[in-house]
């Protein structure tokens, strides 16, 4: 994984070849020059929202038992057990590495290329699509400046950390006392991958297109079985999604509405009507 610095440089490094670009002399160098440009956006965006996460989860107080309230509300509500789920997953190595992968690589690059391809193919749909995304991850980051241990960190729960345990871990040995692995709620990996399915099933035309569903549901399942996320985190980031999409649907509906007619005529019209009285 790239440090935030190179995440930095590439962003400032693609900007300056997209507003160089038009005035190359090569053809190919010229079309290429608005993708560099949305992608040097797209990973300044990823730097400010990393930024942001720096500043805002600046604590660690707390984040236990907030996790724990969150498993006990889970039992409370007759949610399946995130542990079952993992015992499930623990007696096959092979299944429980994918997923680690799965949860540390694919996320990021299912995005990058669902706006490459929305950008490419659907451009009429990009900006839909990059607002979304910057609207449900900015609000994302301030429900996260709450700090919440994930159930990797949380004694007493019967999880594992999968990540650990195969060598594949992306964080850092500090564990509770690292505010960057207390932002469990919401799960970010689930925002990003409904959006990503939503984006597909809306733009494309292809009976192949629901296959993308599976994406959102292989990504809850895998957040819970590698004890990264409970099932609220999930739960939580999609409606966060959810409630993004309706403001800006009953924004725009008001919008598209109507201006009301006018009961009565407009006050700089009464005078000309009066003149018109006193002619007849």
């Amino acid at each position: 994984m790239l440090s935030l610095r190179e995440f930095a440089i590439g962003a400032l490094t693609l900007g300056a070849f997209g507003l160089a670009a038009p005035r190359l002399r090569r053809r190919r160098l010229i079309a290429a020059g608005p993708y560099a440009r949305e992608a040097g956006v797209i990973v300044g965006l990823y730097v400010v929202w990393q930024l942001l996460l720096d500043q805002l989860v600046t604590h660690v107080g707390g984040a236990v038992a907030r996790g724990q309230g969150i498993w006990d509300l889970e039992r409370s509500i007759h949610l399946p057990s995130e542990a079952g789920l993992q015992r499930l997953v623990l007696p096959h190595p092979l299944v429980a590495q994918a997923s680690n992968g799965y949860y540390s690589g694919l996320h990021f690059p299912a995005m990058i290329g669902c706006l490459i391809w929305i950008f490419a193919r659907h451009r009429d749909r990009y900006s839909w699509m990059r607002r979304n995304l910057i609207l449900v991850t900015g609000i994302s980051a301030l429900v996260q400046a709450i700090p919440v241990a994930p159930p990797r960190l949380i004694s007493g729960l019967g999880m594992v950390d999968t990540g650990v345990l195969y060598h594949q871990s992306d964080y850092g040995p500090n564990g509770l006392h690292d505010p960057g692995q207390l932002i469990s709620m919401p799960s970010v990996h689930v925002a990003w991958a409904v959006l990503v399915a939503l984006a597909v099933v809306l733009a494309s035309r292809s009976a192949w297109r629901w296959l993308v569903v599976l994406h959102p549901i292989l990504t809850m399942l895998v957040v819970v079985d590698t004890a990264n996320h409970f099932w609220l985190d999930g739960i939580v980031a999609a409606a966060i999604l959810g409630a993004v999409l309706a403001v800006e649907w009953l924004v725009a509906v008001a919008a598209a509405r109507p201006a009301p007619v006018p009961a009565v005529a407009p006050a700089e019209a009464w005078p000309v009507l009066a003149d018109a009285d006193a002619a007849r």
